[in-house]
Order: structure tokens, then sequence, then C-alpha cells
């Protein structure tokens, strides 16, 4: 198709084109610029002439094919970059239909046949869908493992491609967080750093972003809750290692709820979570029930509900 619409559009710009070429041409084939034999001229000179005549005809017509195929080249391409262009929109506004829908394989088969795309939006997105096609209970074990690389990888991807993608960051920081729990106490740590730099790159790139701003209230409640012995483990092996408190953690839940409300059961479940490591049973006991409450869209919101469930029994 691409390439009848290219011959189309040729075979209108010949028409239509200035004379220059079709003048150079009727002039090769005896117009007034070479002119008629002089007299007195010998037979061979004019044949020398009209061999001369044609082979400059010959030439203008295989430079005009020459022409008219590399503009040809150039409209074909120009068709397949909007083709492609129109291709990576109808896959996105497919991903993000699933996505909302809680199709979570269905979502990673589709993105996954473009798993070789230079689109970062379509990478970052694969990185969510592999992501959380592990975090499903009935994933294997190994199969988990090699989704958290896989993930980590694409959006790695993601990020060379588009720096100033501020899901590739968020993405990003959360496949790293993912994979040190494969790699030891000592990797994680170390990735803390990166992961929150990522996560407050996001953040500057989307201000108004709440999933990345709960993410940082994570990354803090994980390091204030951090055991005696890897916070040892974490002094020895690093001359500042990363350090939180509660109340930064709860600072973080709170902003990501002002940016929008009840978006995430997570988030809620946490800011019950940490007035309780606050000693505050009121206000633990107040957004525990909403955790309790939140529609259960997805796994993880089921699995909330159980955590929020349990901790407001043993309240």
């Amino acid at each position: 198709m691409a390439a009848v619409m290219a011959a189309v559009v040729l075979a209108r710009r010949f028409h239509h084109s200035p004379t220059c070429l079709r003048r150079l041409l009727r002039r090769g084939a005896g117009g007034a610029t070479y002119g008629p034999r002089r007299r007195g001229a010998s037979r061979g000179a004019g044949d020398s002439e009209q061999v001369f005549r044609k082979s400059l005809q010959r030439g203008l017509v295989l430079s005009t094919g020459a022409f008219l195929v590399y503009e040809a080249h150039k409209l074909i391409s120009g068709f397949a970059e909007v083709h492609a262009s129109f291709k990576v929109e109808e896959v996105i506004e497919q991903a993000d239909y699933l996505y909302g829908s809680g199709e979570t394989e269905k979502l990673y088969q589709l993105l996954v046949q473009h798993k070789n795309s230079d689109d970062a939006e379509l990478l970052w997105r694969l990185a969510r869908a592999s992501r959380d096609l592990a975090q499903l209970s009935s994933t294997s074990a190994e199969e988990k493992k090699q989704l958290a690389y896989g993930a980590l990888e694409y959006a790695k991807r993601a990020l060379e491609k588009n720096e100033s993608n501020s899901a590739a960051h968020k993405w990003y920081g959360i496949c790293l967080s993912d994979v040190g729990d494969f790699e030891g106490i000592k990797t994680k740590i170390g990735n803390a750093f990166v992961i929150k730099e990522h996560f407050q790159k996001a953040i500057e790139l989307n201000p108004k972003d709440a999933t990345t701003i709960h993410l940082i209230g994570i990354w803090c409640y994980t390091f204030a809750e951090m055991p005696w012995y890897q916070r040892k483990i974490a002094a020895t092996l690093f001359a500042s290692p990363p350090t939180s408190t509660f109340q930064e953690a709860l600072r973080y839940f709170h902003m990501a709820e002002e940016a929008d409300p009840n978006f995430y059961s997570k988030n809620l479940l946490f800011l019950g979570k940490t007035y309780l490591k606050l000693n505050n049973k009121k206000m633990a006991l107040l957004w525990l029930s909403k955790a309790k409450e939140y529609p259960a869209h997805t796994e993880e919101d089921k699995q909330v509900q159980k955590e929020a469930l349990e901790l407001l029994n043993s309240m």
C-alpha cells in the first residue's frame, strides 16, 4: 500500500513539476540548444552528434529513474514511520485498558511481543507488567526471579531511550528494589541510594505522581524498621548507610494521599501501620479500616484487605 501511494504521489509530482527536465530531454533529442548540423560539416560528425544526443537522453532518463526511486524510498519510509507511530499508540491504548481491568497475564502477553521496541512508553509498561506477573501467587519462584530481572532490563532500556520519562525512573527504582531481594542484604542496601535517587527524579519530573511519593514513604518505612543486626551490617559496609524515621515515612504517605486521595489500598494500609509504630492507635484504626474496606480490584488489594483485618483484630 505504501509503495502504491508513493507511486501516485510521485506521478503527480512529476506531472506538475517544473519543465526544466523535459526541456533537457527535448534539447538532447535535437532541440535548439545544440542546433541543426552546420552546413559543410561532415556526415561522420553528424552521426557522432546523434550518438551523443542519444547517450545524453539515455543518461537523463536513467537519472530521472534513479531520482524517482529515491523519492519513492523516502515516501515509503515516511509512511512506515507514521504507521509505526499509530501502531505504538494503539498498543499503549490496549495495554492501559488491560491494566485498568486487572488483566495481568493478557497485558504481559500483549507487551512482551514488543520487547525489542525503542519506545520508552512501551518499555516501562512492559517492566510494570513483568513485575505485576511476578507478584501473582500462581507464579513459580523461578519464574518470579526471571520476570524480576527481565522487568529491570526493560525499565533500564526505557531510561536509555528517554531519561526525561518520569514513569521510567519510577519503575527502574521499583525493579531494582525487587532484584535486590535475590542478591542479598549488601546489594539491597547498596541499591537503596540509587533507588531513592530515581524516585526523587520521578517526582521532580511529575510532582503530582502519588504512587512515587508513596514509594519514597515505603523506602523511609523500610529503613526506619530495619532490624538492629542489619543496621550493624550496613554500618560496616557503608560509611553513611541509609537511614530514616517513621515520622518521615508518615509525611510521605500523607503527601501521596493529598496528591490523589484514596488512590492505592497499600498507601492506606501503610498509613495505619505507621501510626501503629508511632503508638497512635486512634489514627491507626481509622486508616486500617479504610484499607480493609477498599474495593479489591487486584490480588494485591486482596492481600492488603487481609493484612488490615489481621492488624485490626490484633488491636
